[in-house]
């Protein structure tokens, strides 16, 4: 689901990728529901790519935005943005081991009001689901073409690669 909102650089809030044209994106504001261009000069970077840095090292956003629902049960977070204290230990509480030194206050924020935002018009699928599936039917996929590659082509028993390798050196000898 992260993969199609977005956040725009100058722009407040998220957008959600409806379409593509030449030289633009035509988003969504998620609160507002207004649609508008992002040009290709706009810094424009997708939730799917940001990652919150540990001493270990790094947890994409989905998997934070995924702690933080389980410890408001769903409900926006509600904690005073002034406060470097607060911030840092409610973060601390999500993320235990973040790297004290390398997130900042600010980044805190943006991830609370992201969360606050999305959870506000009811996207709350930030883990997608449907990746489980779509390994199970790439595997398939995977399994059905050796199965395709050790069947006989034709009489000879030859697989369909090696056959179409034998039929181009046959073309390229009568050539």
């Amino acid at each position: 689901m992260l993969k199609r909102v977005l956040s725009i650089a100058g722009k407040p809030g998220l957008f959600e990728l409806l379409s593509q044209g030449n030289n633009m994106l035509i988003v969504e504001n998620v609160e507002t529901k207004q649609r508008q261009p992002a040009y290709s000069n706009d810094k424009v970077i997708s939730l799917a790519d940001i990652a919150i840095f540990t001493e270990d090292e790094e947890v994409p956003l989905a998997q934070v935005f995924e702690n933080i629902k389980a410890k408001q049960g769903g409900k926006l977070v509600e904690i005073d943005m002034k406060s470097k204290k607060e911030l840092r230990d409610f973060f601390g509480s999500v993320l235990s081991n973040f790297d004290q030194n390398r997130v900042y206050d600010n980044d805190i924020r943006k991830v609370i009001r992201w969360y606050n935002i999305l959870t506000a018009a009811g996207k709350t699928e930030f883990v997608e689901a449907a990746a489980a599936p779509a390994k199970k039917a790439t595997k398939a996929k995977a399994e059905k073409a050796e199965k395709t590659e050790e069947t006989p082509a034709d009489e000879a028993g030859l697989p369909k690669k090696k056959r179409t390798r034998k039929k181009a050196a046959d073309n390229a000898e009568e050539a």
